[in-house]
Formats: C-alpha cells, structure tokens, sequence
C-alpha cells in the first residue's frame, strides 16, 4: 500500500487503496489507488460509462442503493468508509454531480444562499461573505442574481452549480463532467475558472470527458477505461502520450 503521500510527491488531501464498486452482481469500478494532494487539480478521464461518476458518487458515499463498494478512502489520513454524505459534505467534500440539481424555481441568490445552510446552521462567522467571492468570481451570476434558476443558460447553470458547491467552503471540490454540454466558448470559460479555485485553496477532482480541456489545466491524470485505470502520470504527460492522443485527444474539441 502506498503512503499518504501521494505519486504526486505532496500529501494526498484524498486517497483510495484498492476501491471496488459494483452493481448488484455487475463489476463498475476497480481503482487501485487514487490520490489528490493538497492544492492540485487531479482529472480522471475516460469515455462515457468508463465508471467516472462511479468513483466520485463512491468516494461521496452516495452511491445507488444495489451499489456496493469494498477498499479504503481516506481523506485528511482518515478512513472515511463508514461517513455519511453529510459528515462528508461537513468535513469540506463538495461534489457537483454531471446533472447540476439546481432548483430551478429559486433565484440564484437562493440556490447560492441553499449551498451556504450548513455553514449558517453551525453559525460559521461571515459564510455570507463568501456570496461576494463567488459573484466576483462569476460577475453574470451577480447580473443574475434575482433570476430564477431555470431559466439560465447552461452555461449559466454550471456556473451556478459551480457557486452553489463554493458556498460550502469544500477543501475539495469534485466535478463531474463541468463541460457536458456547454459551447466551446463557455467551456474554456468553465475552465478557466476551474485553475482560479485552485488559488483560493481549493483541490480539485475533476471527471471529464473532454480530455484535452481537462488535461490542460490538470496537475496529475488517471485514465479509466470500463472501469479500470489504465494510466496515470502528470498531465502534461499523458496530453503527449500516444495511447491517450489516439484515444481521447483525436476527438476532443475545446
């Protein structure tokens, strides 16, 4: 078994030994080990139904419930198996799932307000402050502030989940596919801002399937093929491996 410092040569904020998922009796996931350090961007990319949102649902505890997971998860250099979400989500992980979840009924302030509600049940002194960060951060969910939620964009909407997840104050942010349907404009946008949160302290594990984005603003990165990781190495890389080109990178726009 690995140390908690990670291949990356920093502490791992989060590590997985040897995690299983599986479906009932059908095998979704073998990773043997995972790991992002403190302060870095970590990617796992992959095509759709390569077990990517099985790994970030299993490290969030938030798995279906015919969904079983054997190995070790330790976050912070514990063994977080037996954590619900919301011990989880207190702890400082944040996952913005691939399909948002906003409430599209809410204003945008409301949905950012609703991210911040565990901080303001525990009193956590100025959570409100962080409001302003995040429309400094996104200056068109601050013009959009009194709009209701449905009707943005989709842009719009992942930047809102984006802000929604910030609010929480996570130490580790977990993205599940940011770019799933935006224009490319938007995307490098989405991005962008991605390499900013680092600045504020945040790490981040970001699945994607837009390999040559997730790659260019990555530290380190896992490639997962049915379920498998079939690769690692620092970003830079695996964009230059020749595996990873013909696979992930022909296709890739953005």
């Amino acid at each position: 078994m690995q140390s908690s410092h990670s291949a990356q040569g920093r502490p791992a904020l989060i590590s997985v030994e040897s995690l299983k998922v599986q479906y009932g009796t059908v095998p979704a996931l073998d990773c043997p080990h995972l790991h992002v350090p403190e302060g870095s961007i970590v990617t796992v990319i992959g095509a759709n139904g390569a077990g990517k949102s099985t790994l970030l649902n299993a490290l969030m505890g938030n798995l279906p419930v015919n969904g079983v997971s054997t190995g070790q998860v330790t976050y912070q250099e514990q063994a977080i198996a037996d954590w619900s979400v919301e011990q989880r989500v207190s702890q400082g992980l944040s996952l913005v799932p691939e399909s948002r979840e906003l409430f599209a009924s809410m204003s945008v302030e409301e949905n950012l307000l609703l991210g911040g509600f565990r901080l303001y049940r525990q009193k956590v002194a100025g959570w409100r402050d962080t409001l302003d960060e995040i429309f400094t951060l996104f200056p068109r969910l601050q013009e959009r502030r009194r709009q209701l939620a449905g009707t943005l964009s989709g842009g719009e909407r992942q930047m809102l989940a984006l802000g929604r997840a910030l609010m929480a104050q996570p130490r580790l942010l977990m993205l599940d596919e940011p770019s799933l349907g935006l224009a490319p404009l938007i995307v490098s946008e989405i991005f962008q801002t991605i390499t900013q949160l680092r600045t504020r302290g945040v790490s981040i594990l970001l699945v994607e399937q837009n390999a040559r984005a997730a790659l260019h603003v990555a530290d380190y990165g896992y490639v997962l093929e049915t379920g498998e990781v079939v690769l690692e190495g620092q970003a830079d890389d695996l964009a230059n491996d020749p595996r990873v080109i013909e696979s992930y990178l022909g296709l890739a726009k953005g």
